[in-house]
């Protein structure tokens, strides 16, 4: 799968509200507004930031991640006001059986406004017709029922429990085929 070493590293894609561009350390100012809330972090696989410094290795952490064909994550940021609402992109790949893990988490303030789902949508269309990938998945605790209502609105299907729980919670896996 040649295709993704050279194509995994796309700068932005646009959708009509958003642009997801790579994440760059200048965001970790508004990353860590976001990434220190507990109502946001706790259906993450992190524990809130407490200082600003954890953002820029978040960051650090993700771009090497990037560099290496192993994840990318996005900024995403709103046209009209230019600010950074959350983040978007890929935990993993697998290359060989064309899978990759999705993941995304948004500001409370623009919670219920379609912009997970326009920015997933916008990384299943880049998946699927750049990177090569046949299925995406998705890990999601059983109670964060708004994540579980976007992925179906995106016609994710449940796949079972995760055998792989990195917490004590249940965790649901998705999955999208092409």
């Amino acid at each position: 799968m040649k295709n993704l070493e050279v194509k995994v590293l796309i700068e932005q894609i646009d959708t009509n509200r958003l642009y997801l561009r790579k994440m760059k350390i200048e965001d970790a100012d508004n990353l860590f507004q976001i990434w220190s809330d507990p109502d946001i972090t706790k259906y993450m696989n992190i524990i809130n930031l407490t200082d600003i410094k954890q953002a820029q290795e978040m960051i650090t952490l993700l771009n090497e991640l990037a560099k290496e064909q192993k994840a990318i994550r996005f900024s995403i940021i709103e046209k009209t006001s230019h600010k950074i609402i959350g983040s978007c992109g890929f935990n993993s790949f697998n290359v060989e059986n064309h899978t990759a893990e999705i993941g995304y988490e948004l500001a409370k303030a623009y919670w219920g406004k379609g912009y997970a789902q326009e920015s997933i949508t916008a990384l299943i269309h880049y998946a699927f017709t750049t990177l090569n990938i046949k299925k995406i998945e998705a890990k999601v605790e059983s109670a964060n029922k708004n994540s579980i209502k976007v992925l179906e609105k995106l016609n994710f299907s449940y796949v079972g429990t995760s055998p792989e729980a990195e917490t004590s919670d249940d965790i649901s896996l998705y999955a999208l085929i092409q």
